[in-house]
């Protein structure tokens, strides 16, 4: 079986990027954007072995996972897992487009 590789969709790394900063920002210190990060990219890590360990999103092909406070949504085939969005869980839902 081919391992997935994990592709990162321009707008979940831009979300990425976002978060990290306000962190560093709030905090005036890298130490919990560091950490967060790692969470991230071991949760997403995790995805390449386990891709339905996700919850489904509505009815369509994109799942997603909780990861502290966000939700990092993401669809896999059997060769990729696409993060798509990366999405604070306590925004509206109403206002998440993906």
């Amino acid at each position: 079986m081919v391992k997935r590789i994990i592709i990162w969709d321009i707008e979940a790394g831009k979300n990425r990027k976002a978060i990290l900063k306000y962190w560093r920002d709030r905090t005036k210190s890298v130490t919990y954007s560091k950490k967060l990060n790692l969470l991230f990219s071991n949760s997403v890590k995790r995805l390449v072995d386990f891709p339905f360990s996700g919850k489904k999103f509505d009815e369509s092909e994109i799942r997603y996972i909780f990861v502290k406070d966000y939700l990092i949504f993401y669809k896999f085939s059997d060769s990729q897992i696409i993060i798509l969005k990366i999405w604070d869980g306590k925004q509206v839902q109403e206002n998440l487009d993906i």
